[in-house]
Formats: C-alpha cells, sequence, structure tokens
C-alpha cells in the first residue's frame, strides 16, 4: 500500500521537558544517532542600509548572530562552536541549550548522518507533487520560508560526483548538503523565518528511513525536464528540457 508521505503527522516532543530545541536535538542525537550542534542564531538587526537588512533577513527585523554583516544564512550556520564540534553526547547538548536555550538545532551532515539536497521552496514544492505522483518514496523533508531541504542517505563526494557528471546540465538552484556541509533543522528559528518538517519522520526510536540520493535526483531531473521553457530556466541556453525554475 503507498504511503501517504504528504499526511503524516508532525513530529511531537512532548515527552521530554524542556525547551523545544533541546527535545529537538536530544531526539535527534540520542534517538536517531544524528550528530547536532547550537547553531549561531539571531540577533535584532539594527543600523545598516535596506538592502543588507534584507540580505539578513531583515524583513522579520532579525539579523545573524556572527560578526558578518552580509551573511547569507541568517542565524542558520555553526560559529562557536565550530562544525567539527558536532556530537551526539548527550550530556553536552543538555549544556549547550542550558546555556542558548533558543539556539537553533544544527544538523553535521555526511559521515553517519543524513546528507540533504535543497532547492528554493517554489520550486521544492513543486517538484515534491511530481514525486508523489511518481509514487516516491521520500524520507524527511524540512522547510524554511526561502528553501525546503530533502534528506537523503549518507553519500560520498566521489559518488555524487560520478552521479552528477552524466548528467546534461544541473540545476544551479539546487544545492547539495554532504561531509562536511550542515543543515538547520525544526523548530529553530533564522533569520528568514522558522524551519518546520513538511514531511515530518514518523514518531519511535527508529531512526527515519532515508532514499537514497540516485533516486531523489533522478526524480528531480525529471521534473525539471517538465517545466516551461519561458519560465526562468537555468541556463537560458539550454532551452527546452531543462530545469527547475525558481
Amino acid at each position: 500500500m503507498r504511503e501517504i508521505l504528504g499526511r503524516r503527522r508532525r513530529l511531537r516532543y512532548r515527552r521530554k521537558k524542556g525547551p523545544l530545541p533541546l527535545a529537538a536535538a536530544l531526539t535527534c542525537a540520542a534517538e536517531w544517532g544524528w550528530p547536532v550542534l547550537p547553531g549561531v542564531g539571531t540577533t535584532t538587526a539594527v543600523g545598516g542600509s535596506p538592502e543588507a537588512s534584507g540580505r539578513s533577513g531583515g524583513d522579520r527585523g532579525r539579523g545573524c548572530a556572527c560578526p558578518d554583516p552580509e551573511c547569507v544564512v541568517p542565524g542558520a550556520h555553526p560559529f562557536d562552536p565550530g562544525l567539527l564540534a558536532a556530537t551526539t553526547d548527550e550530556q553536552m547538548i543538555r549544556w549547550w541549550w542550558t546555556n542558548r536555550p533558543t539556539a537553533p538545532v544544527v544538523l553535521a551532515t555526511g559521515g553517519r548522518a543524513p546528507c540533504a539536497l535543497s532547492l528554493p521552496a517554489v520550486a521544492a514544492a513543486r517538484a515534491l507533487a511530481v514525486l508523489d505522483g511518481m509514487d516516491m518514496r521520500l524520507g524527511p523533508v524540512v522547510a524554511t520560508p526561502t528553501r525546503w531541504s530533502l534528506l537523503v542517505a549518507p553519500y560520498s563526494l566521489e559518488q555524487l560526483g560520478e552521479l552528477l557528471f552524466v548528467k546534461d546540465c544541473v540545476p544551479s538552484s539546487l544545492r547539495f548538503h554532504g561531509e562536511g556541509g550542515y543543515l538547520v533543522l525544526p523548530p529553530s528559528e533564522t533569520g528568514t523565518g522558522q524551519a518546520r518538517w513538511e514531511r515530518a519522520p514518523l514518531p519511535g526510536s527508529a531512526a527515519p528511513w532515508l532514499p537514497d540520493v540516485e533516486a531523489v535526483v533522478d526524480a528531480l531531473v525529471e521534473a525539471s525536464a517538465s517545466s516551461a521553457p519561458d519560465s526562468g530556466l537555468y541556463p537560458p541556453e539550454a532551452g527546452e528540457g531543462s530545469r527547475l525554475a525558481y
């Protein structure tokens, strides 16, 4: 029987006491074995040009707490501690979020942890609709107001390179979060808004099921081929049957 993934219940963290980010971090680390660490978080944007505020999530009055005024992922990246500090140690995680209870939950992708592919939100919603129509089984999907990320089974850079080499073209809007990368997880608040589960992991102690990267990439390319040639595809000279618009 086909699993109606789009109607999964949203993952709840009611069994654990304390702030939601801490409960989410403990679920990822202790139950699923995913290494996490706190993200840099946001701060109220002060001064600066409207253009700079917009790049830092200024439409919400929030900027990145890191020193970079031009930060392109405000609040949604590691800073102190750095990415290499990501851990599954429950004691360390409790200490981090006790000191910073609203810090975003950042997943260190690759290795034993999931990898991910992300697209602009509008293109990703269209792609998911196509994938559902193909009866493609998907794993968890993280959504922010600007981008959606599909979690996939871990892959190596060599595997990804071989996979992309045979493609005629890869959409510039498609990003890969593999070994050495990171991804913000729900219910984190970032400069562009709150992260949520578009497709939530099923509750339980077992780690969420993840599709292989090959299956997802092929489906995204097929979805992009059905886009209209005048819808802002990349690259423009590719013509008909090109890539996902956004």
